[in-house]
């Protein structure tokens, strides 16, 4: 197995980067996904976020009140840090498992892992090659609020509450610069695509006995 970890800021590209290698039939592994999975209703996880920071951040349905939960912890560190300790290793176990099923069902899959906070989580997966989707702050901020319909204030606000744009370079072996056009992203996952692949190849040759 060949495992991909793809990472990037906010408003970043990185799911457009994500499909297209699943379009190439690449396994995609979504680490958000599995942070909803993890606080759902009747989780060790969601009782966790109630006792850790009350009842308010439960709707009345006793499911996850995110839009609460987001506005604490984007304002401050430490209510972030304390999320964090109670998501990431959930999240932990279940990627864990996920990548052992993949391996198992095909020894010669290549897996994209996808981690939007690979570098604050401090992820110790044993990635084959970490890819960046990287594009300027202003760039961001113009899609999170063109987009997601967000001021420029709380965008910014956002971005500055993840890891800086040098911290995930410093872990980079690929980056894709997502500021130019669709096309110019696409090619250059497809020719990330091209190198994993025969990377991967290489590796399945050189490890049979």
């Amino acid at each position: 197995m060949y495992v991909i970890g793809l990472t990037g800021g906010i408003a970043a590209g990185k799911s457009t980067v994500a499909r297209r290698l699943v379009e190439h039939g690449v396994t995609h592994i979504d680490a958000d996904q599995l942070a909803r999975i993890v606080v759902a209703p009747g989780t060790p996880g969601l009782q966790s976020i109630r006792e850790t920071f009350g009842a308010g951040m439960l709707n009345s349905d006793g499911s996850l009140n995110r839009a609460a939960l987001g506005a604490l912890v984007f304002a401050d560190g430490a209510a972030r840090a304390q999320l964090n300790d109670i998501v990431h290793p959930a999240v932990r176990v279940l990627s864990d498992a996920l990548l052992e099923a993949a391996d198992a069902a095909d020894p010669e899959a290549i897996v994209v892992y996808d981690v939007p906070l690979l570098v604050e989580a401090a992820v110790g997966h044993p990635f084959d090659v970490v890819v960046v989707a990287h594009a300027p702050v202003e760039t961001r901020i113009a899609r999170m609020v063109e987009l997601r319909g967000m001021s420029e204030a709380d965008a910014a606000g956002r971005i500055a509450a993840q890891a800086s744009d040098a911290d995930r370079l410093a872990i980079a072996d690929v980056v894709i610069d997502t500021d130019g056009t669709l096309q110019h992203t696409l090619s250059q996952v497809d020719a990330l695509f091209e190198r994993v692949s025969a990377a991967s190849a290489q590796s399945t040759v050189g490890g049979a006995p």
